[in-house]
């Protein structure tokens, strides 16, 4: 044993090589041996190490950098990354009691409105809408940063007769979530709304913007809003890094009611298709 907390591989284990390196770097890690930040060794020094060809650390380098644990960067190393980020950017947290709740993430997290345009939307959004894919729709996109990281991509999408002649379509913040934005401007309240999340791999533009390689799998969130005749307001998306990103959300458990209809549609909850 060449350094605290690793050994060799056992090359008669049913396991790969490159699963029982990872194995060992990631306990160093749990461990705190290793610190947010800190700088693994190369790659040829981990194969010196462990007695294995560069390809097994390359393997492992993958392998826990798809999971989260660690970060390259070109031309520098391998470093070990930060702890996840922790979101609540589902429904029930956007307009529940606290309206507006990304005000205290002031701090840790900074919106940066890119563009206001219209464009023609991709299908996700067009499907929502109701409308063909040709159709014109206002966007905003924006960038969600930390102070050492872009840690969103993301889109709200809105029918141009909704915005015209408004600040809606300008290149303008407003220092309050957009959907009270919308409302003010549109006279239509926000009353029920869809999270649809996927996990998918990230678009080029999107592995660029979030400085992931293209095979790190992103999580992708579909928010569709609806006003009281359910007729969508908006259309929104969010993409983050995956293997960093934790979705969050607290939630009341309802109480059951003696009445309640036992043969009635179910609550679909977690839906898998």
């Amino acid at each position: 044993m060449t350094e605290t907390g690793i050994g060799g591989i056992n090359p008669g284990a049913a396991e790969h090589p490159h699963r029982q390196i990872a194995a060992q770097l990631r306990a160093k890690i749990r461990r705190g041996d290793w610190a947010a930040g800190e700088q693994l060794p190369s790659i040829p020094a981990l194969a010196q190490l462990f007695g294995v060809a560069k390809q097994t650390v390359q393997r492992t380098i993958d392998q826990l950098r798809v999971e989260g644990l660690l970060i390259t960067k070109p031309g520098s190393g391998t470093y070990v990354r930060g702890t996840r980020r922790r979101l609540n950017r589902l429904s029930r947290g956007r307009y529940g009691a606290h309206r507006g709740y990304h005000a205290d993430l002031a701090d840790r997290y900074r919106q940066q409105l890119t563009e206001v345009t219209r464009a023609s939307p991709p299908a996700e959004v067009a499907d929502a809408f109701g409308v063909p894919d040709s159709t014109l729709l206002v966007v905003r996109r924006h960038l969600v940063r930390t102070q050492d990281a872009v840690v969103e991509v993301g889109a709200a999408w809105l029918r141009p007769q909704d915005t015209a002649g408004t600040p809606l379509e300008r290149l303008e913040s407003f220092g309050r979530p957009l959907y009270q934005e919308v409302e003010e401007v549109t006279g239509r309240r926000y009353v029920t709304a869809t999270d649809t999340i996927t996990a998918r791999l990230p678009t080029r533009e999107e592995a660029e913007t979030l400085q992931i390689r293209p095979d790190t799998p992103v999580l992708h969130l579909l928010h569709v809003a609806y006003d009281g005749e359910h007729k969508v307001i908006e259309v929104a998306q969010a993409t983050w890094p995956g293997p960093m990103t934790t979705l969050t959300e607290e939630y009341r458990v309802p109480t059951p009611r003696p009445d309640a209809d036992l043969d009635g549609d179910p609550d679909p909850g977690l839906v898998l298709g």
